[in-house]
């Protein structure tokens, strides 16, 4: 088999790539997925109770049109509108989502250690060698303590001071005393931060019904749960698992970088291999709750999309009420039924008894209240992602530097989350993105924009 194109993996970047070279009105090109399945990490699934669950808490939002136009062709009006609604759950309260731009909702103790942080004087001055000092020179010791630092390690399951700062750009929301004590004196919240403000969800199916359908438009180009075994980029060839070769004069690989070089090319420097190897990921714990009986949030329907949780007296670090982003994704559209999307972070730096997780999730959602009393567990969902988030470690970008230029000389491109290992550009819109540029450099010689390492 011969292609001028070959994709390694059917989520978004892959699915991206394939629908971009079709618009371009180029057909040499197949897509080789190790599932039986699309989406990747954006796959969604229904378990034997009926409820539907992702792989964590997605949300579409999107910094470009091509994506807009593409998901409004795939998905037209089964689409859910959302204002977003997070909260940060510290000091035995609630707190809206940005923390830091709310903290007049924390106890008075809590509340005035948040704000002497921010006082001049109270934050050091000068260059932040890391991702910890950061969070202190912009925030000040009491928010850092309070929440960004303990939440950071929850989620990254590393220490903030072994990553870099090159990644916040939006990602952080940034104020300033004047703020913070505005927002207190004045009583008032500051809730509109951030992309991901508004978001749409697919009414049926989870977030996967997206890629379900993208897939489909190329169906003949896919094939399913055949793993790529190995690449000899002398020869332009590849080889799948089941001992097929395939020829292509390119080829876009979208799983992890540090994989790629050490599992699958041939002939992959030693050095490289080493330094890539040297990239930190952390693992997620996917655990889906589905009771009969929904708690209320502050006496009331709770109607709140995700909550943060930075403290130790539960295993997670997130939890979305994914019964609010659409009625299908619980049995029977039941308005009494809860779904709990909870997530747990692991790595070498913080290891987790995996078999225990799902009993020790369970107890934490009833002791952060977010169990009804008369709550009847019936539905028990997990799934273990060994590479769940990209963590931007201190040395990423030298590693980026010296593995991407290696790869693209022997026309391998390597982008998507784990592809091109930068969170900061690995949202899901930025996936599909990266994917649909690529196959515009390929075709057409644009430059990328979405996805750089220089």
């Amino acid at each position: 088999m011969q292609v001028d194109y070959a994709i390694i993996g059917a989520g978004p970047t892959g699915l991206g790539a394939a629908q971009r070279l079709s618009e371009l009105g180029c057909g040499s090109y197949a897509v080789f997925e190790k599932n039986a399945y699309a989406g990747g990490l954006a796959a969604s699934f229904k378990d034997g109770h009926g409820y539907t669950w992702d792989i964590g808490g997605h949300v579409v939002f999107s910094h470009y049109e091509y994506f807009d136009r593409l998901l409004d062709s795939l998905m037209g009006a089964e689409q859910l509108r959302h204002q977003r609604k997070a909260w940060v759950r510290a000091c035995g309260t609630w707190v809206p989502y940005p923390f830091q731009n709310n903290i007049r909702h924390l106890p008075a103790q809590a509340k005035w250690r948040c704000v002497r942080g921010l006082l001049p004087g109270h934050r050091p001055e000068g260059a932040p060698a890391n991702f910890r000092q950061w969070i202190l020179s912009v925030f000040g010791e009491g928010i850092a303590e309070v929440f960004l630092w303990p939440y950071n390690y929850k989620v990254w399951a590393i220490d903030p001071a072994h990553m870099n700062t090159t990644w916040v750009g939006e990602r952080v929301s940034v104020i300033d005393l004047e703020g913070v004590l505005k927002n207190i004196l004045l009583e008032q919240d500051e809730l509109g931060w951030g992309p991901n403000r508004t978001f749409a969800f697919p009414a049926t199916g989870g977030t996967g019904e997206v890629f379900r359908r993208l897939a489909a438009r190329h169906a003949e180009h896919i094939r399913y749960d055949c793993a790529v075994a190995a690449i000899d980029p002398a020869k332009k060839t590849l080889t799948t698992a089941g001992g097929e070769t395939v020829g292509y004069k390119h080829l876009l690989s979208t799983g992890p970088l540090d994989m790629l070089l050490r599992d699958q090319i041939t002939g992959a420097p030693e050095a490289l291999i080493a330094a890539t190897g040297r990239l930190k990921h952390n693992g997620v714990f996917v655990a889906g709750v589905g009771a009969r009986g929904r708690a209320l949030h502050r006496g009331e329907a709770d109607d709140r999309c995700w909550m943060y949780f930075p403290e130790d007296d539960c295993p997670f670090y997130r939890v979305t009420n994914f019964h609010n982003y659409a009625p299908a994704n619980v049995p029977e559209s039941d308005p009494g039924r809860a779904a709990l999307l909870c997530e747990t972070s692991f790595s070498e730096h913080k290891p987790e008894d995996l078999a225990g997780l799902m009993d020790r999730t369970v107890k934490g959602l009833d002791t952060v209240g977010l169990l009804a009393k008369d709550a009847a567990v019936e539905s028990r969902f997990s799934l273990t992602v060994d590479y769940g988030y990209p963590v931007p470690c201190l040395e990423r970008d030298r590693i980026l530097r010296e593995a991407q230029p290696w790869l693209e000389a022997r026309e391998i491109y390597s982008r998507g989350r784990f592809g091109g290992w930068k969170y900061e550009v690995s949202n899901m819109d930025h996936s599909v993105m990266q994917g649909v540029e690529w196959a515009q450099r390929m075709v057409r010689n644009e430059p990328e924009t979405t996805y750089t390492w220089s």
